[in-house]
């Protein structure tokens, strides 16, 4: 199998090995690994982003980890921007680029293009959400499938984030967002990459998200949260966002204690788990499912 001429992505739910799994590939086919996790880029958060360690940036090259500030705004067209900077340098130099994370937005801009959606000014973006806080997200949703019908089968209203961007886009532009995806393109062909889904069994992955919680709190996840409090990130940027923050917070403030940071922890980091393997269900029917074992089959190949 000739691997080294594509462009390898490989998803998968939280805590499921994937940054394993692309290190052992990259060993067998000259890779190099780029980053598709939208929380690993912030270098202030390493140990809640589950960013590979150390020792691993030093078996193989690791690029787009740990470089942003959780101050900055960092958004998918700048993921982008860089990936496709990243795979013809990493090409020239005859390495294999493997992007992996659990961001299905990366991978969907990357492999379909990024809509080119006019800027929409900040204030009218916020009446929107405002809009959305007062009437709350069944009423909003309501009110956005009246606005723009053809979100009635993409959406449901628990997508707050995705109903707001829809709703403020067919305001401003007086054009659906799906209009806007239709006339989007990607830089590459679809036989350039190779998808690989990492479909780990639900109870052992469950097992692991347990498990990577109580790690954790062993390697210093309460100092990193007091640390990033320091830096008084924007609530509405995306590291603030980042599972953790909150509930380390009530620790730090006594409300609960340690167990109970662990547990509520734990149950975000699944339902998340949930979230990732239902984007995959919806978006990557025609990419390569595969489960540990056969991942281990896979790299014996080589």
């Amino acid at each position: 199998m000739d691997l080294k001429s594509k462009i390898i992505l490989i998803y998968g739910p939280t805590a499921s090995g994937k940054s394993n799994f692309a290190i052992k590939l990259s060993k067998k086919i000259n890779g190099e690994i780029i980053n598709a996790d939208s929380m690993q880029v912030y270098k202030e958060l390493k140990i809640l982003s589950a960013r590979p360690l150390q020792k691993d940036f030093q078996k193989i090259k690791h690029h787009l980890y740990g470089f942003m500030s959780v101050k900055k705004k960092f958004s998918t067209g700048d993921w982008l921007k860089l990936v496709n900077k990243k795979i013809p340098y990493l090409k020239k130099r005859k390495k294999t680029p493997i992007l992996v994370g659990g961001t299905g937005l990366y991978f969907k801009a990357l492999t379909e293009g990024l809509v080119n959606i006019p800027n929409i000014p900040i204030k009218f973006r916020e009446k929107i959400r405002s809009l959305h806080k007062k009437l709350g997200a069944k009423k909003f949703f309501l009110k956005l499938k009246k606005l723009d019908p053809q979100i009635k089968n993409q959406l449901n209203f628990t997508d707050t984030q995705r109903s707001i961007r829809a709703y403020e886009v067919k305001l401003f532009t007086k054009k659906s967002i799906y209009d806007w995806f239709k006339n989007t393109k990607s830089n590459y062909q679809q036989k350039d990459f190779y998808k690989i889904y990492i479909d780990f069994p639900k109870n052992e992955l469950l097992r692991r998200i347990n498990l990577r919680t109580k790690e954790m709190i062993k390697k210093g996840v309460i100092l990193e949260v007091q640390k990033f409090n320091r830096i008084k990130a924007h609530k509405d940027k995306t590291a603030s966002k980042a599972i953790g923050v909150n509930e380390v917070n009530e620790h730090i403030q006594k409300e609960i204690d340690i167990n109970e940071v662990i547990k509520k922890i734990s149950i975000k980091t699944r339902q998340y788990a949930k979230r990732q393997r239902t984007w995959a269900n919806g978006n990557m029917q025609n990419w390569i499912k595969m489960n540990p074992n056969d991942l281990n089959k896979f790299l014996k190949k080589f």
